[in-house]
């Protein structure tokens, strides 16, 4: 095996190793969120997010991700083949965690387990946990929180009911913060004969379908752009060897009509590792575009109907530029 298909075996190994832990970080990153359960990636993204988890041994993050894609997977042949792993990957990961299944007599109430958000009720599937013993809480606006404490082995699933109680009165409902902290609601102002009263601001929900979407293609371009460069380097050890065999031969490009031939693969190899290296620039670039994006989408704060500047962030890309473009409104 000569050396150059040596290095090109090294450099592809390298990235197969490092995309299932890019992969993982994007993930993590959003696991990590406090609102994560308002997240819906797609069955694919799900799949490949599952399968990274899997790899690196995150048994409970994959058999969130690989539940979700399978309950949701389409009906297209071109994806048929992959179903059978992702069963698989998700059995080997349920006998390695614990699950819960819980049941709200509350919709739309709020489910935490470990005093994190798990998604509203009714849940759509069982939640994955380590296994040992975990608190399980649910809660609503104008209900007594209901929590309980369950303990879970290995492969095994726990039922865990909560009922919730509603408080008495009509009124007296108070905003979710300040019934947990304080224990009492603030006083609304009355209205006079002809003065309008504004009610509450309303917080928007945030969408997490576009940044899910672009930290997802991020990651594509960057492993494109590192394929790009593996691609770029092997035409530059290509077009060093041509270049070594013609000067071996005692010949040259200027004055040696003999190596012509040779002269003119010399010539189209360079320029091909000069396209591909122009290229794999162009695409880091687009990759970091879309994960600064991302990340502004993720991190922008949330603001009320009463005071939203409407924002939009866009991204560009041209033949060897890229960037993004913010357009506001107030």
């Amino acid at each position: 095996m000569t050396r150059a298909r040596v290095r090109r075996t090294t450099r592809r190994r390298s990235f197969r190793s490092a995309a299932p832990a890019v992969a993982l970080l994007l993930a993590s990153a959003l696991a990590t969120r406090s609102d994560r359960a308002e997240a819906r990636p797609a069955f694919n993204v799900a799949y490949n997010v599952g399968s990274a988890a899997y790899q690196q041994g995150k048994h409970a993050l994959a058999a969130e991700h690989l539940s979700f894609a399978l309950r949701h997977w389409p009906l297209l042949s071109a994806v048929a083949h992959l179903k059978p792993t992702a069963q698989q990957r998700l059995a080997t990961s349920r006998a390695q965690v614990g699950a819960l299944a819980v049941t709200v007599n509350a919709p739309l109430a709020e489910v935490l387990v470990d005093g994190k958000p798990a998604g509203k009720a009714p849940l759509a599937g069982e939640l994955f946990v380590e296994p040992g013993e975990h608190t399980v809480e649910a809660r609503l606006d104008g209900y007594a929180p209901a929590q309980t404490s369950v303990r879970v082995g290995r492969g095994e699933t726990a039922a865990v009911t909560l009922t919730m109680a509603a408080t008495k009165g009509d009124g007296a409902r108070a905003p979710a913060g300040e019934a947990r902290g304080h224990g009492s609601s603030a006083a609304q102002p009355v209205a006079k004969p002809g003065q309008h009263v504004p009610g509450p601001a309303h917080v928007e929900q945030r969408s997490w379908v576009p940044v899910i979407a672009l930290g997802a293609a991020s990651a594509v371009a960057l492993g494109v752009g590192v394929g790009m460069t593996v691609a770029a380097n092997d035409a530059t050890a290509e077009a060093r060897s041509q270049q070594e065999a013609i000067f071996a031969g005692d010949g040259g490009c200027l004055e040696s009509p003999a190596f012509a031939g040779a002269c003119r693969e010399f010539r189209r190899t360079t320029r091909r590792s000069d396209d591909l290296s122009n290229a794999a620039v162009v695409t880091y670039a687009a990759s970091g575009a879309m994960a600064i994006t991302a990340l502004a989408l993720a991190l922008w704060p949330r603001e009320s109907e009463a005071g939203r500047a409407a924002v939009r962030v866009v991204p560009g890309f041209g033949v060897r530029s890229a960037g993004i473009a913010v357009q506001t409104t107030w």
